[in-house]
């Protein structure tokens, strides 16, 4: 199937089902898309079972998309950016030791005790994962989603404080995530050396590399957008900067994702205060909410139709659901230490460690990371304990962290 075709089914899906959830379900709409796509899917799924060629076809087109090429080379930039444009650079300055500490150490620290757990199980109920492949699985299913993350929570009510921590982490540990994933990726399929230097030396060429190329482009922008006063033109040297800049990082070998976060928050903060007149802030803003609207809805229709790829083994399935309370309580651990030992100097809300535990989502980036392991390194057991974390994370997790923290004890914000 050509790309136009594929798309045209996608953005059909994805309205339609919009549309049904605007007239009758009123869910969050990343939930309600991917919910709906998720049934559809199993539908399929099923009608091929008595013998119906649409399931068949289905798993042809999904296989053709190439759902881990779309995100981590199309669609993530954009999102990242969209996300980070709304993003006060002075509450995540008043943040910024525990949005470090829990972007850092604690997507190490919980790929350690996902990966550690998921080895013993591993060796328990003979997966034979070794010991690098359940640091892989601990590497991506460790930070939270900021795709999933900032379009939920925006609709939880959680404190400000709170929102700021969750919402910061997720722009960054997602970058952090990667940069780890690819090199645990490197060593698993012998590509890469196992030394405490090339680690160190890979990890600084990515995140440190990125973070720098990222202000460096967005500031070449912000220069750009204070030259001029036209709307139609800054946008889209916003847009080029996303999308040119994001290739550029990826062909320099740095992290696309935290380069696209730190653009963000140089054009969203300095450039729309410096640079911009009200008019283009407001054709600004109107025009990154629609793409990051339209992007998110094709994104969760797309990881509710990626069941149709996944390898329906049971044993498989019930590796998922042992893996989802393992990435619970590696989060659980991740947060709830750091924070113990900040409540020494700082205040945090009622319930913070359940609510950053519970409001950790994970997303599309987890399934699109899994997809890009090569057979060789237990590819389909990985990707279906992935995907169960992330079907669990969105449905049960999103739809239940509004009531998590919309008691009245949670309510007022506190640093």
């Amino acid at each position: 199937m050509e790309p136009f075709d594929a798309l045209s089914i996608l953005i059909t899906l994805a309205a339609g089902f919009a549309y049904l959830n605007h007239r009758f379900l009123g869910m969050t709409m990343s939930i309600a898309l991917m919910l709906m796509s998720l049934v559809i899917s199993i539908g399929v799924i099923l009608a091929g079972e008595l013998g119906f060629p649409a399931y068949h076809h289905a798993e042809r087109i999904l296989r053709d998309l190439d759902f881990s090429e779309i995100l981590l080379r199309g669609m993530l930039g954009l999102l990242l950016f969209a996300g980070a444009l709304h993003i006060h650079l002075d509450d995540l300055a008043d943040k910024k030791l525990e949005i470090s500490i829990y972007s850092t150490l604690g997507v190490l620290t919980s790929t350690v005790l996902v990966g550690t757990t998921i080895y013993g199980l591993s060796n328990w109920l003979g997966w034979e994962l070794r010991l690098v492949e359940s640091f892989l699985f601990g590497a991506l299913i460790s930070p939270t989603d900021p795709i999933a993350v900032l379009g939920i929570l925006k609709k939880s009510g959680a404190p400000k404080s709170l929102e700021t921590k969750i919402s910061g982490e997720s722009l960054f540990n997602d970058g952090i995530g990667v940069v780890v994933f690819l090199i645990l990726l490197e060593i698993a399929t012998g590509l890469g050396e196992l030394s405490v230097e090339h680690v160190i030396l890979l990890f600084a060429q990515e995140a440190a590399g990125g973070l720098l190329f990222g202000v460096v482009a967005g500031y070449g922008a912000y220069r750009m957008l204070k030259s001029v006063n036209n709307y139609q033109v800054e946008i889209m040297v916003t847009l080029a900067l996303v999308i040119g800049g994001y290739a550029l990082a990826d062909a320099l070998h740095i992290s696309g994702p935290l380069a696209m976060v730190a653009a963000g928050l140089l054009i969203g903060n300095r450039g729309r205060r410096l640079a911009m007149s009200a008019v283009t802030r407001q054709h600004l803003d109107m025009f990154w909410e629609l793409v990051d609207e339209i992007l998110n809805a094709i994104l969760f229709v797309l990881i509710g139709l990626e069941v149709l790829v996944l390898t329906l083994n049971w044993s498989f399935m019930a590796a998922g659901l042992m893996a989802v309370p393992v990435a619970l309580l590696a989060r659980f651990i991740s947060i709830g230490l750091p924070v113990t030992i900040l409540r020494r100097w700082q205040s945090f809300a009622p319930r913070a460690i359940r609510i950053m535990t519970w409001g950790g989502l994970r997303g599309g980036i987890s399934v699109a990371l899994a997809l890009s392991i090569p057979e060789q390194c237990h590819r389909e057991l990985i990707l279906t304990m992935t995907y169960v974390v992330v079907v669990f994370s969105i449905l049960v997790q999103g739809l239940t962290i509004k009531a998590l923290v919309g008691t009245p004890e949670n309510r007022p914000s506190a640093s």
